[in-house]
């Protein structure tokens, strides 16, 4: 029969967790006692893996291998018996018997427990059923486990619970595993791609001396030397262009972003951005960029340009690319052109039951409507762009529409997934329009400390060429490229309310 704890345990709804936990215990005591502390163990020389040897079973039939990982389960058949044993890649069975191993092993191994941490050599063979296996010779214990793990047949299945113990949901859910080397394999392929592109990666500063006048709440801290209030940053744009002001052209930084704001399905208050910028292109060249990178990734990632997304297939490989005003045409059926003053759009929002304020501008009405009739229509990628410059502050105007900017975002499976401007590089209205936003934030919010980035400005007036800028969330990309509902299951250690009795 299979033992899902072992020989002295059953399972952990059979025995109350206190006693398991103390006979765990007693059985560590006993093993320092009799001088064969697990945890003194430091080294052990590993030199096969489980799924290599699956994999590559004729290469390694016959040969003698060293490999090391978890027991995860023992059919006991008295003088024999047939563990898994699971490592860093994968699970294996192995053979163990008395006479192979020696009476005292044999006897020390059956005391030992699921979970614990257990080196084995032995030679690879496949059984009479055909399964690939390990002949075990000599098997040792590597470190104790003093916790049970979920029982096998239901597992680890409450979401809370594997968020906040992700190391155990590695170990009983190992699938999960796949989304995170995704992950690595995402970054790794972003960063091949911008660095054949000429892009430099760079660092920037975490902690930051001041709060800008963005929408987004900060994280504060004290520096004790200094005796200043600090902020964790909530982007990396303005220190990346200063760096293309000094005449670094071509920068990015994968960066991680603080923002204490709320938290849903797509919104952790720490997350991974990568932003990108480019001297002497635009916005439009942005537009190139993100759609050739998007489907480079979904083909070297999903095998194709076709994905599934939670029940919905997208085609990264085609792109609609459609102004604000064009959109919301479309979707909504009203035209901005149509609104001769700010007073009319507000007419035209009241009967549309789209709720906007007694002042709102027509920019700012026209925001309203997509928010209200679009963006839950944007399943296929969608870039949208000329935004409205009431909501674009960093954004280049148009030359032959100043109203709006030469700004994008671009939207699949009804998200937004990333935002890119022709940068705004006239110093002057950069000052008016960051002066604007502080002022209006602090009109909102009379106890925000947030200022004007003087220094941003000065950098500009040293001149900054034209630029295309780009920003876009590392963890909804990871979410849209592995098919995960939530921006939890893409994140190894998502934040959580701390339980009542920490």
């Amino acid at each position: 029969m299979q033992e899902n704890i072992n020989n002295t345990e059953n399972t952990v709804e059979e025995v109350e967790l206190s006693e398991i936990l103390q006979i765990r215990r007693d059985k560590l005591t006993s093993l320092c006692e009799s001088g064969n502390n697990p945890f003194e163990k430091v080294k052990y020389d590993v030199d096969a893996y489980t799924t290599d040897i699956v994999e590559r079973f004729d290469e390694y039939e016959g040969k003698t291998v060293k490999i090391a990982g978890r027991l995860m389960s023992r059919r006991d058949m008295g003088k024999a018996n047939f563990i898994d044993i699971l490592d860093g890649k994968g699970r294996i069975q192995c053979y163990i018997r008395i006479n192979d191993v020696g009476e005292d092993t044999f006897e020390q191994y059956k005391k030992w427990d699921i979970g614990d941490i257990v080196g084995i050599s032995g030679m690879v063979f496949r059984t009479r059923r055909g399964e690939i296996s390990v002949h075990v010779y000599e098997i040792e214990l590597l470190a104790k486990s003093l916790l049970p793990l979920p029982e096998k047949y239901h597992g680890l299945k409450d979401q809370e619970t594997r968020y906040r113990q992700r190391y155990v949901d590695l170990i009983v859910n190992p699938e999960v595993k796949d989304t995170f080397y995704k992950r690595s394999r995402i970054l790794k392929e972003i960063r091949n791609y911008l660095d054949f592109k000429g892009f430099l990666e760079v660092d920037t500063p975490i902690l930051v001396p001041l709060e800008i006048g963005a929408s987004a709440r900060p994280f504060v801290t004290h520096h004790n030397t200094l005796d200043i209030d600090m902020y964790l940053r909530i982007e990396t744009e303005l220190y990346l262009k200063r760096l293309i002001v000094g005449g670094m052209h071509r920068v990015y930084e994968v960066g991680r972003i603080f923002r204490n704001e709320g938290m849903d399905t797509k919104h952790n208050p720490e997350f991974t951005t990568i932003e990108l910028y480019q001297a002497f292109t635009d916005y439009k060249g942005m537009m190139d960029l993100v759609e050739e990178m998007n489907k480079m990734l979904a083909v070297k990632i999903c095998g194709s340009e076709k994905i599934m997304y939670q029940g919905n297939e997208i085609d990264m490989g085609k792109w609609e690319r459609l102004t604000m005003v064009e959109a919301v045409k479309k979707y909504a059926g009203v035209d901005y052109n149509d609104w001769a003053t700010d007073e009319q759009a507000r007419e035209v929002a009241k009967a549309y039951h789209v709720e906007v304020a007694d002042n709102a501008t027509k920019g700012r009405v026209l925001i309203e409507f997509f928010d209200a009739y679009v963006e839950e229509k944007l399943i296929q990628p969608t870039f949208i762009y000329d935004y409205p410059v009431e909501n674009s502050p960093l954004a280049k105007r148009k030359a032959d529409n100043p109203m709006f900017t030469e700004r994008f975002e671009y939207f699949i499976n009804a998200t937004e997934f990333g935002n890119a401007f022709s940068e705004l590089n006239d110093p002057i209205d950069q000052k008016e329009r960051f002066e604007k936003q502080v002022a209006a934030k602090r009109a909102e919010e009379p106890d925000t400390k947030a200022e004007v980035d003087y220094d941003y400005i000065t950098a500009l007036e040293y001149g900054m060429p034209p630029t295309g800028g780009l920003g876009f969330g590392i963890d909804r990309l990871v979410m849209l490229l592995t098919d995960s509902a939530s921006i939890r299951d893409v994140l190894l250690f998502p934040t959580m309310k701390p339980l009542a009795d920490n």
